[in-house]
């Protein structure tokens, strides 16, 4: 069983640390050379820097029940197009019958942003957010591929 962590700014290398070596998973963080990430348990895989490069090299990585995490929803759409199971940093599942419509929110932002409009960042992660991707994540080890 592998999980491959889209890890460029992600808050829950800590817990997928925990909770896949409990699982006796092989976790694979994919950064590029701005983020170096080097984390006892884990493999690091560093990319060149370049638009889309991190997420790229883990598509491409990618197998059939593998655990993809990421807040990146154009990834998780072709980690399901592998057969991957991508996961939200939240603790939610991207899921075919949910992509389009968080592709459609994302393209509509993308256009709001570049005809000069700002959108808000993220709020300040919570506890809750942790818990919720901790039992997510827990689920997903437990299920059958």
């Amino acid at each position: 069983m592998r999980i491959l962590v889209d890890a460029d700014a992600c808050p829950v290398v800590g817990i997928l640390l925990e909770e896949g070596s409990r699982a006796g998973a092989e976790i694979l963080l994919f950064c590029d050379t701005a983020h170096r990430l080097e984390r006892p348990g884990a493999q690091t895989i560093t990319v060149d820097r370049g638009a889309d490069s991190v997420d790229l090299a883990l598509v491409n990585r990618a197998q059939p029940g593998d655990i993809v995490v990421t807040q990146d929803y154009g990834l998780a759409a072709m980690a399901l197009a592998r057969g991957a199971r991508p996961l939200h940093q939240d603790g939610w599942r991207y899921r075919e019958e949910n992509m389009d419509g968080l592709l459609a929110m994302r393209h509509q932002a993308q256009v709001y942003r570049r005809a000069g409009g700002r959108t808000k960042g993220p709020k300040k992660r919570t506890p809750a957010q942790d818990t919720a991707f901790r039992g997510a994540l827990r689920r997903l080890l437990l299920e059958e591929t």
